[in-house]
């Protein structure tokens, strides 16, 4: 059987999470053992350095995607494929869905949630945002269905998507996976017993309209009216109207900095450090796609408090203790539940850490090939 030629296009990929994503399906399994001569990337300098060097991998860049981003969506939609074809590659593996790479054959990765989520849309009021969101969906939407196959991060994604793409013919949910930074994770303390320490609480994301970081900010401070000692870290910086809501409510609640500290950026090697000096979790995110901070809290064994939206009982199960994060009083009730019940936090902390073990690289690396593989072989009977 004849080996194949796979290429990826990551011409797109600046986050920390898709740096991620592609480190970790790169390294760890080999490609060659799935009937694969060579892997080809295209990509933006600093993400190509970060990826380590393998003899089946060949890295390109070019000066457009350098440059501008109307220059990079102008390479991808008239240079990309004729790139591909001309050093042979036999099938394209994208790794973002707003593509106007029209390969073919090609597999289109979905990480993407929030042009699909009305509630999370309307948030963006009729701003210069939400038009970019709009077009973001019309774009992905094209792309999916000119695809010969997707990859989706959940089954809550791929439902909520294919209401709006269509019912597509191949498609594939394989999750993200979890460092194992985080699942050796040792903690610098036990749960506080007295008054006199606090009960620290971490929520790592950045400040956006759907994460509802000022509403936990209300929270806390009920939590302490209530004689609780306790504290929150917020990790992640942000812009905008959020940043401005949660500006707003931090000078409302805390105005003497007494228990909220923000944190603007971390590195995401150095996430593991904040965790281990943390007791809670909270994510109170309502529109996600695959909760990657979410699983990696699982996977460091804290208790977590949980939003109850999008796909987050779907990967959290019985893991946690689930609110609205719309809803400060939501909040409150759950982050109690978590303190006054001893039973409850050891339990739902073991029983996340025991949820994030199928939220592996290797799984994820070792099924993206195997299907980008079989939809190569499927189309050509081979």
């Amino acid at each position: 059987m004849r080996r194949i030629t796979v290429g990826i296009d990551a011409s797109r990929n600046r986050s920390g999470g898709a740096k991620a994503y592609l480190m970790g399906i790169l390294s760890e399994v080999n490609p060659l053992d799935y009937g694969i001569k060579e892997v080809h990337i295209w990509a933006p300098d600093s993400l190509l350095n970060k990826l380590e060097n393998y003899r089946w991998l060949i890295k390109h860049s070019s000066k457009e995607l350098q440059q501008s981003i109307i220059k990079q969506i102008w390479w991808q939609a008239t240079k990309l494929s004729y790139e591909a074809k001309s050093i042979g590659c036999d099938i394209m593996f994208t790794t973002d869905a707003s593509t106007l790479c029209r390969f073919k054959p090609m597999i289109v990765l979905s990480q993407d949630m929030l042009s699909y989520e009305p509630g999370a849309m309307r948030r963006y009021g009729y701003t210069k945002q939400r038009i970019r969101l709009l077009a973001i969906l019309l774009i992905q939407n094209y792309a999916f269905r000119f695809s010969d196959g997707v990859i989706f991060l959940t089954q809550y994604a791929s439902k909520v998507i294919q209401r709006s793409t269509g019912l597509l013919t191949r498609v594939k949910c394989i999750p993200h996976g979890v460092g194992l930074n985080f699942r050796s994770l040792q903690f610098n303390h036990t749960w506080p017993n007295d008054s006199t320490e606090p009960i620290r609480c971490v929520y790592i994301s950045n400040t956006e309209m759907y994460k509802h970081q000022w509403v936990v900010v209300q929270a806390l401070s009920i939590l302490r009216a209530h004689g609780h000692n306790i504290t929150l870290q917020l990790i992640g910086g942000g812009e905008g109207k959020a940043q401005t809501l949660l500006d707003k409510s931090i000078n409302k609640y805390d105005p003497e900095a007494s228990f909220v500290q923000v944190i603007d950026f971390i590195s995401h090697n150095k996430v593991p450090e904040y965790l281990s000096k943390s007791n809670i979790f909270i994510f109170a995110s309502s529109c996600e796609n695959m909760p990657i901070t979410l699983i990696e809290g699982m996977a460091s064994g804290l208790p977590i408090a949980c939003s109850d939206r999008g796909p987050m009982p779907e990967v959290l199960q019985d893991g946690g203790v689930y609110f609205n994060p719309e809803d400060c009083k939501s909040i409150v009730f759950a982050i109690e539940k978590i303190i006054y019940n001893h039973s409850l936090r050891k339990y739902i902390s073991k029983r996340a850490k025991k949820l994030s073990n199928k939220y592996s690289w290797k799984r994820c690396s070792d099924q993206t090939w195997e299907f980008i593989v079989d939809t190569y072989r499927e189309l050509n009977h081979d």
